[in-house]
């Protein structure tokens, strides 16, 4: 498997990255606990898509969208914690996490889905089983990492998975034009999966928190200090773009190859020209941990 050239321009404050990934990866194991932030905060981010043009951004209390002003507004009446979330390619919501407090479902939500941008959710499967901290797809297949068992996970019908590798990892991301490629953001860089998930090369070069692929030729991934960057060959090699607004990200959506989104510790940003320029959608208000 081809290793990962880390850039003379990617050098600055490795073993810092470093250091604030392991934290990263540390913090998003933690139970969601709505004590943590006032109600009217938007806080915890854990996923960003777009929809028929309209921004949803996943969060600790239920999905947000900008009402009047970009102020986050309540979408459907599910305050869950979606740590998970993505829109897949024909629109449907996918997403995963806990339940709200005092609910009276499972603690772990597995693969929930909802057709109708959020408004209304339904279970797919492993409800009670699996919380997936990142979920994938391509090609009609869904990858999920499960933070608790520290596996992937994949499945083409969203009811019967299969485990494949055991990693430590904070983002998953899948080739939109070959499904079997996938990588996943670790502790010593990006880990990439050539056989649909089953091994991975070990971690290496570039340190990113969060990747995500908008076309072929454009894969983007954020480093844990707030350094976007891009690559064209699938993550070989790595090009600075620049910093993100705000700082440490949360989360990170390439739309396309041009199109992003982004989390940060004081707002949701989105780029239309590849990262050299943001607009902030929605305000952020940072957790007592930094997320």
């Amino acid at each position: 498997m081809t290793k990962l050239r880390l850039p003379r321009t990617a050098t600055v404050s490795a073993a810092a990255a470093v250091l604030s990934l392991s934290l990263a990866l540390t913090a998003c194991s933690r139970p969601a606990d709505p004590g943590d932030e006032p109600a009217s905060a938007l806080s915890h981010i854990h996923g960003l898509g777009l929809r028929d043009g309209i921004l949803y951004v996943a969060t600790h209390e239920g999905i947000r969208s900008p009402g009047a002003g970009g102020a986050p507004v309540l979408v459907g009446d599910r305050r869950d914690d979606f740590m998970g979330f993505t829109v897949a390619r024909d629109g449907t919501f996918l997403a995963s996490g806990h339940p709200a407090a005092g609910g009276d479902g499972p603690s772990d939500l597995g693969l929930i889905a909802s057709t109708d941008s959020g408004r209304s959710w339904t279970e797919r499967s492993l409800g009670g089983e699996v919380d997936f901290h990142s979920l994938g797809t391509a090609g009609g297949t869904v990858y999920g990492y499960d933070s608790t068992n520290g596996r992937l996970r994949v499945t083409r019908d969203q009811k019967t998975w299969e485990d494949r590798a055991s990693l430590r990892a904070l983002d998953i991301a899948v080739s939109p034009t070959v499904p079997d490629t996938v990588l996943a953001t670790t502790e010593t860089g990006v880990a990439r999966s050539t056989d649909g998930g089953r091994t991975f090369a070990p971690g290496a070069g570039q340190v990113l928190a969060y990747v995500s692929w908008g076309a072929a030729d454009a894969l983007y991934g954020v480093s844990p200090d707030g350094e976007l960057f891009r690559s064209g060959d699938g993550g070989a090699a790595w090009n600075r773009i620049g910093p993100v607004p705000g700082g440490a990200p949360q989360a990170l959506t390439a739309v396309d190859a041009r199109r992003l989104l982004v989390a940060t510790g004081d707002g949701v940003y989105e780029s239309r020209d590849a990262g050299r320029s943001f607009v902030r959608r929605m305000e952020v208000t940072s957790g007592a941990d930094g997320h």
